[in-house]
């Protein structure tokens, strides 16, 4: 039998077609011996110095899982982080989000703030690419996402998150301020809310006055006072917080604004039985003490923490220390290195990198290995969130945070009232 002859074309364009077939990504396998993981923070703006420790957090995590051997069930493959700045503007975390999926991202986490990662995951969903939110407390995030899922506006939820929500922010604070005046022996009745007005500000301040209302602890909002994320003076607010006669300030703040807030408290010597936040990242960060020194002494803050109990924690918060030039491993790099475990868990898990198998594998969700404060595992209920993701009540004590409640949790005792100036 004569074999047909083929020509050159022929020949050259069946090659084409097969190399094509062959470059081709197989859907649900690791492509190559990386995995390609998009994280979003803000490296540049008004919040660079969190943003850089939520990216060396991921780092970190990436790096163990990486040391460990990869994931083992595809083949030892990588993490490879791919980064981006998002300026500390909400247009910008979205586009440069996109621009990482478009580079080949498989999954994200960061975003940090709560605006910021709002954008990013309407675009992860929009994208159907899974996405691990590191830090924002904001219920409505995941809860929308949720209730398109369940109206069939959407088939698949791909946005999670390990982060407590707003509403365990505010019980907790409730719960810990009671516990610990109880335990100190006084009755503060009086409590004035300074609150950022902006989505993270207004929600967990609402949140806050929610649990007040619904608890009954035996001391009461006098007053909310909002103030602009970006304000460069609060004479006036806290003012308005003097002539009330707070027995406590409870701000609810960005870093910068922190620091105007409590040299405004200095300056007009406002006599208070203690500042205690109900959860808000700017009243422990290295910078905001560092300026601030003796005038941030002993105020608290109802936060997400990691958990120094655990010897693990403590080598990796060492090891954090040495990377970032002696910065502390709080909330902020903390977060984000447990979003990467439990990235690294699900990829595990799911043998895939395919998003659908991935989700599958993120409702399966136990994870006990976390190093942040919690009541339980990781686990992910019918909205997304870990329902035992939890917070811990911090204090500034001899110019470091501290926790000092739940006395489970303690690091060291609590001082309070805090001693006058």
């Amino acid at each position: 039998m004569t074999t047909p002859r083929v020509s050159r074309r022929t020949f050259l364009r069946g090659a084409v077609v097969s190399l094509a077939v062959a470059a081709t990504p197989r859907p649900g396998r690791a492509q190559g011996s990386t995995i390609k993981v998009g994280v979003v923070t803000p490296i540049t703006g008004a919040m660079a110095e969190v943003g850089g420790d939520c990216r060396l957090g991921a780092q970190m995590a990436a790096d163990a899982i990486n040391a460990a051997g990869g994931i083992k069930s595809l083949g030892g493959a990588r993490l490879e982080l791919l980064l981006a700045d998002s300026e500390t503007k909400v247009e910008v975390a979205r586009s440069e989000a996109d621009r990482l999926i478009n580079q080949g991202a498989q999954l994200l986490t960061g975003g940090f703030h709560s605006a910021h990662v709002a954008a990013i995951s309407s675009l992860a969903q929009q994208r159907r690419v899974p996405y691990m939110i590191d830090i924002s407390g904001v219920d409505a995030i995941t809860a929308n996402i949720a209730k398109s899922v369940r109206e069939g506006q959407q088939k698949i939820q791909y946005v999670y998150r390990n982060f407590p929500g707003l509403t365990i922010f505010g019980r907790n604070a409730v719960r810990y301020m009671t516990e610990i005046f109880r335990e100190a022996g006084v009755s503060p009745r009086r409590v004035v809310v300074l609150y950022s007005n902006d989505l993270f500000g207004k929600n967990q301040s609402a949140g806050f006055e929610a649990a007040v209302k619904a608890l009954n602890p035996g001391f009461e909002i006098v007053e909310m006072i909002p103030y602009p994320e970006t304000a460069a003076d609060l004479s006036t607010e806290m003012a308005r917080a003097k002539a009330l006669k707070p027995d406590i300030i409870a701000p609810v703040t960005r870093p910068v604004t922190a620091i105007l807030l409590l040299e405004e408290l200095a300056k007009q010597r406002v006599d208070v039985m203690g500042v205690i936040s109900p959860g808000a990242p700017g009243l422990y960060e290295p910078g905001q003490i560092r300026q601030l020194k003796e005038l941030i002494e002993h105020v608290m803050d109802a936060a997400p923490w990691p958990n120094y109990k655990h010897a693990n924690v403590q080598k990796i918060g060492a090891d954090f220390a040495r990377r970032s030039s002696g910065r502390y491993f709080d909330a902020s790099g903390a977060y984000t290195y447990e979003a990467m475990q439990l990235i690294g868990d699900v990829l595990e898990r799911a043998g895939s990198t395919d998003p659908d198998a991935l989700v599958a594998a993120i409702k399966k969700t136990s994870f006990k290995d976390g190093i942040t404060v919690a009541n339980g595992p990781v686990v992910f209920n019918e909205v997304g969130d870990n329902p035992n993701a939890s917070t811990a009540m911090i204090q500034i004590l001899g110019q470091k945070p501290r926790v000092v409640w739940p006395r489970d949790n303690a690091e060291a005792k609590f001082v309070f009232p805090r001693p006058r100036r």
